[in-house]
């Protein structure tokens, strides 16, 4: 698509709606196991079924990827990488892994056997339990986007007095949740209950039937389905559930249902925070409150992008869906980008001209409201995390490792699998090749071939997360024996991205919720 600010792309607001349910996913298939004369074979492994991967021995896709199989020796820098340094995030995964089924309780079984310190024993590991796989996005390109996170830390203060006049808000009590799974298809409007935090549809119900006690109307055309987690965010107002609300109002009119945990003096640094999705709030006594993603308000990620002298977008993306994916275009975006405009997890975005007070529920507003400036309507919401010298805890549950942990779109990545990336040192330039352990994600991280570096906290890793924008490509590691959602021969067929002659399925295994952000 055209390179230009997300705020000046028109599109209906029918387009950022799935309106039709995902179709049953075709029947799995037995991921082929591989193996040449270098690869060591381990005394015992998970039991092998019959059948092929999408009709073909090697290569398998699904609605955004395609997976082809490659040998170890044909990932640039295998053979020269510390895997040392990726086996505690490595092991962290394996403890929530293991609930996933028998290949990966068995495959971390094996894991406590080997000697942790020993490269070539971790390399024998992972060549002799795993099958490497190429991921390509739906156009089969192998290059997409590498870009860097950090923990930021941002000056704040317990209690609401200028120049600390921006709220850090924890998950607000009013919200709901419905699964978009279990949505009906179509944009109507249809009667559901709500019970406790959740909403449930009422089928062979009829508008006439919404005045009952305990009915509320759902206006599915205002429902944003293709969010990670699969969760609908909305509000009860009258006898209606609505989206919950956007940026501008939770600024405008405050967040009466959410716990204060803090507030900061700068919107443009809690509006950075809440895209790295993790923080450090410093007091003026020189306590540190951590802070951790706790929900976010369902509201799509549309920032506004930085331009250029000649009016383009200094961060080309593409549209699908309700969320933006950020495309590389060498030579583009790169040096300093200037006070007028902020770096962030490879988005290159406008710097709000002018930011004013916010309304903060029970309090005096220091100044006349005019909101942050800030037109992302999508918000993230915060909870207090055990503070210490490890990472922050990332989307599957586990501390973030700086230098081997990365946040990726769990569409195409499942979570808590290892990854080897090939990309370039921001910088310098050099090769930076390892194998990486996918254990986060994040609003702006979308895309097949898309991975995010976790670089830790401090300056530097700030100065480094900032100028991490390169082309890189990906390698996904996949126990053998591991079942995987398989389409047809004709289904890897495409034409402009779409599939011809089957529909494919959303996730590469057969459980969705291992490609689902919960």
């Amino acid at each position: 698509m055209p390179r230009r600010a997300l705020g000046a792309i028109a599109v209906a607001g029918a387009a950022w709606v799935a309106g039709c349910t995902t179709p049953p996913p075709p029947p799995a298939a037995v991921l082929p196991a591989p193996m040449t004369q270098a690869d060591p074979v381990p005394a015992t492994r998970p039991p092998a079924g019959t059948g092929s991967v999408a009709g073909q021995a090697r290569t398998f896709s699904t609605q955004l990827a395609t997976y082809t199989s490659v040998s170890f020796g044909a990932v640039p820098g295998w053979g020269r990488d510390d895997f040392a340094e990726s086996w505690p995030a490595f092991l962290g995964s394996c403890k929530v892994l293991t609930a996933r089924g028998a290949e990966w309780k068995s495959v971390c079984a094996r894991a406590g056997t080997v000697d942790g310190k020993s490269n070539p024993a971790i390399r024998g590991f992972f060549e002799s339990e795993f099958s490497a796989y190429q991921i390509r996005d739906d156009d089969r390109r192998p290059d997409g986007v590498v870009t860097g996170y950090f923990e930021p830390e941002i000056a704040g203060n317990r209690s609401y007095a200028a120049p600390y006049i921006y709220p850090v808000y924890g998950q607000p009590e009013d919200m709901l949740f419905a699964d978009a799974r279990k949505l009906p298809a179509g944009n109507s409007t249809v009667a559901a209950r709500v019970e406790g935090r959740n909403v449930v549809v009422q089928s062979g119900l009829s508008t006439r039937d919404m005045g009952a006690p305990g009915l509320y109307a759902l206006d599915l055309s205002a429902v944003t389905r293709d969010t990670l987690d699969r969760k609908v965010r909305l509000r009860i107002e009258g006898r209606q559930l609505l989206p919950y609300y956007t940026r501008e109002e939770i600024e405008t009119k405050g967040a009466p249902n959410a716990k204060v945990l803090a507030f900061v003096s700068s919107a443009t640094a809690l509006y950075e925070m809440q895209i790295q999705g993790s923080g450090r709030i410093r007091l003026p006594n020189g306590e540190v409150i951590r802070v951790a993603y706790a929900e976010q308000n369902g509201q799509p990620f549309r920032p506004t992008l930085a331009q250029n002298a000649a009016g383009k977008a200094r961060s080309p993306v593409k549209v699908r869906g309700s969320s933006i994916e950020l495309e590389l275009d060498d030579g583009d975006d790169e040096g300093d980008v200037g006070t007028d405009a902020i770096r962030t997890r490879g988005f290159t975005l406008a710097r709000p001209t002018a930011s004013g007070a916010v309304v903060v529920p029970g309090r005096r507003t220091a100044g006349a409201v005019a909101g942050s400036g800030i037109k992302d309507p999508s918000y993230i919401f915060f909870k207090e995390a055990p503070g210490g010298a490890g990472g922050p805890v990332g989307a599957f549950g586990v501390p973030l490792q700086a230098g081997r942990s990365i946040a990726v779109d769990p569409r195409s990545t499942p979570l808590g699998y290892p990854v080897f990336v090939s990309t370039r040192t921001p910088g310098s330039g050099a090769p930076m090749q390892r194998l990486t352990i996918a254990q986060d994600t994040g609003g702006a991280i979308r895309g097949a071939v898309r991975a995010d570096y976790f670089f830790g906290n401090g300056q530097q890793a700030a100065t480094n997360a900032r100028r991490m924008k390169e082309r890189g490509q990906l390698w996904i590691l996949l126990p053998r024996g591991l079942e995987v959602a398989a389409a047809s021969a004709a289904g890897t067929l495409r034409t402009r991205g779409a599939a011809v002659g089957a529909d494919l399925p959303q996730c590469l295994v057969p459980q969705e919720g291992a490609c689902v952000d919960d």
